[in-house]
């Protein structure tokens, strides 16, 4: 069975997101503690990081994986791919 890519469920998690950047940002206007600031700040790290390994897993299963692939082809969707994490873990 395919595993699908569930839109819904992305765009619920990106609200959740969004929502925690915005508290960041008032942490930050009204010069909260910053153990509260830090704490949100890893919260909207570790959804990014959540939210990333759910479409990689999508992109693996679902364009990686599929026997019709050609060699040539899945080789250069590996490389595109090792590029865009390489770049997501850069630190």
């Amino acid at each position: 069975m395919p595993h699908h890519l569930d839109q819904h469920k992305l765009i619920g998690r990106l609200h959740r997101i969004r929502g925690q950047v915005d508290a960041v940002e008032r942490l930050l206007k009204s010069d909260q503690d910053c153990r509260q600031l830090l704490q949100q700040i890893a919260a909207v790290r570790g959804a990014v990081d959540g939210l990333m390994a759910d479409v990689v897993e999508h992109h693996i299963r679902e364009h990686l994986v599929v026997p019709e692939l050609l060699d040539a082809e899945r080789a250069h969707d590996v490389e595109q791919l090792v590029t865009v994490l390489r770049s997501y873990l850069k630190k």
